[in-house]
């Protein structure tokens, strides 16, 4: 099958050699300059994985150099550009391309992609690999286009701006933060910390691997092996202790409560004010060893009042105080209850899919959406992580696109699409075990604004998603030939 990819981050390259080792036709589409996704974004300072990168890698790409358990950022979008080049990816994707529209030929049973630049290509399949985590979020604060000095967002972090000797206002103390605000305390005059909810945090120190211990990852047969599934096993007991059993995650939380309070002795005035009181697990958790120092550091303030206004020379409170700045640092995260967003999607009759999704991001297996067929979706709704491994995830996903090719092939149709009745009992089924979870007991970005669903995470193990999309079920989708229309409408949300 001819079958369009549209990303070239984890998802897309996972995607495409799986379809390159089974003889497909495809091409991705990247609006960048080159592989890497997230990888390549963002490259702020103190940018790196916080999952040991010999889980967070392809299974079948494994590599025994990595300088430190959690990679940099640079390292991460090399490993990526490495595996393109060796798996001979490169010459399937086009660079510098962002797909602004997709529609479903219902007669033709094929996907019309329309470009940026208006360029229209035609494709048996569409696979979406845009990620959750790509278009920067801005609060919608008066005055921020007011601002006279530099401002940018962390994932498009403006390295020609100086920040040496600068007062340097910091909005926001999400995951990115905690990395980058360690990364510049020491070049900036002064820094401002908005903090609008204090994170939980646990350790990690990340050094440097001796040689020692490089040389026993590289030579000692089965100790990368056992290294990713003693993770794997370490991070399924994270997910138990938030699902199944409570006093394993107060546990967790008595050691998250320990080591910030440890980091933080002598400091009550800043304890209190970077305390979370928010449930331990219902947002994400944050690993750091060097956040809270940087915190403590006497050109450092914490602020917890509410921003009120962006005036030209700096940021003003609730309580009235202007504080004047030379720079601001987006360090808000990204819109993440919209994951197609730009890319219009048509489906079957025409329907949108960003409007189907009005009441949060739906999907089967966080796969295939009813109505639009042949459509697959890599880290769609309902499959991230609180804590473990996307490509765990990642890898499954392609798992299950690919067996549905072969479905099509072996059946000798030429598109499916996922029953309406298949997709409402399976989400349905995915919200009431979230309903009941730790994600509901506050807002997060795992929820859709508006409506508060869970559109993020998966409600349990890493190992049970594996087996759920092992292979494709027949009995659960429409099997079509050219000229065929769905014969059932998608089930209206709930």
């Amino acid at each position: 099958m001819k079958v369009a990819i549209v990303g070239a981050g984890f998802s897309g390259i996972e995607t495409a050699h799986r379809l390159k080792a089974e003889g497909h036709d495809f091409t991705l589409f990247e609006r960048s300059g080159d592989v890497g996704g997230v990888w390549h974004d963002n490259t702020y300072p103190g940018a790196a994985c916080d999952v040991p990168s010999y889980l967070y890698s392809f299974s079948w790409a494994q590599r025994r150099d990595w300088s430190r358990p959690c990679s940099p950022q640079e390292e991460i979008q090399r490993y990526l550009r490495g595996v393109a080049e060796q798996d001979g990816l490169l010459p399937h994707i086009r660079f510098g391309v962002e797909i602004a529209a997709a529609r479903w030929d219902e007669q033709a049973l094929q996907w019309t992609l329309t470009t940026g630049d208006g360029e229209t290509h035609a494709f048996d399949a569409l696979v979406l690999a845009c990620g959750q985590l790509n278009r920067p979020a801005y609060p919608q604060i008066d005055g921020a286009d007011a601002f006279a000095g530099t401002a940018f967002h962390s994932a498009r972090w403006d390295h020609d701006a100086d920040l040496r000797g600068k007062r340097v206002a910091v909005i926001g103390t999400g995951a990115s933060a905690i990395q980058f605000v360690p990364a510049i305390v020491d070049q900036v005059g002064h820094l401002d910390v908005y903090q609008r909810t204090a994170p939980y945090l646990l350790p990690r120190r990340n050094p440097r691997y001796p040689g020692a211990a490089k040389n026993a990852i590289r030579f000692i047969p089965g100790l990368q092996t056992l290294r990713r599934y003693g993770m794997w096993g370490v991070m399924e007991t994270f997910i138990l202790g938030y699902t199944k059993l409570p006093p394993l995650k107060a546990a967790f939380r008595l050691w998250s409560a320990g080591f910030m309070r440890l980091q933080l002795r002598g400091d009550r005035a800043l304890r209190k004010k970077v305390w979370p009181t928010h449930t331990f697990g219902c947002k994400r958790i944050l690993f750091s060893s060097t956040y809270l120092p940087a915190l403590r550091r006497r050109n450092v303030e914490v602020v917890s009042d509410r921003i009120e206004r962006i005036t030209a020379d700096g940021v003003v409170t609730a309580d009235g105080r202007e504080r004047k700045v030379d720079a601001i640092v987006w360090g808000t995260g990204f819109v993440a209850d919209e994951p197609v967003v730009p890319m219009q999607v048509h489906g079957a009759g025409g329907h949108e899919l960003q409007e189907r999704w009005g009441e949060g991001a739906r999907a089967h297996l966080g796969i295939t959406v009813a109505g639009f067929p042949n459509l697959f979706l890599m880290y769609g709704p309902n499959t991230n992580l609180g804590v473990g491994s996307i490509i765990v995830m990642i890898e499954a996903q392609a798992g299950y696109v690919l067996s549905a090719l072969r479905l099509l092939r072996e059946r000798g149709k030429q598109a499916l699409t996922v029953r309406p009745e298949v997709e409402q009992v399976s989400t349905d089924a995915v919200q009431a075990r979230l309903d009941d979870s730790v994600w509901t007991e506050c807002q997060s970005w795992y929820r859709k604004d508006g409506t508060g669903r869970v559109v993020g995470n998966w409600p349990g193990f890493m190992v049970e998603y594996v087996r759920s999309v092992e292979h494709v079920n027949a009995g659960e989708y429409e099997l079509l030939e050219a000229g065929a229309v769905p014969a059932s409408e998608p089930a209206a949300t709930a």
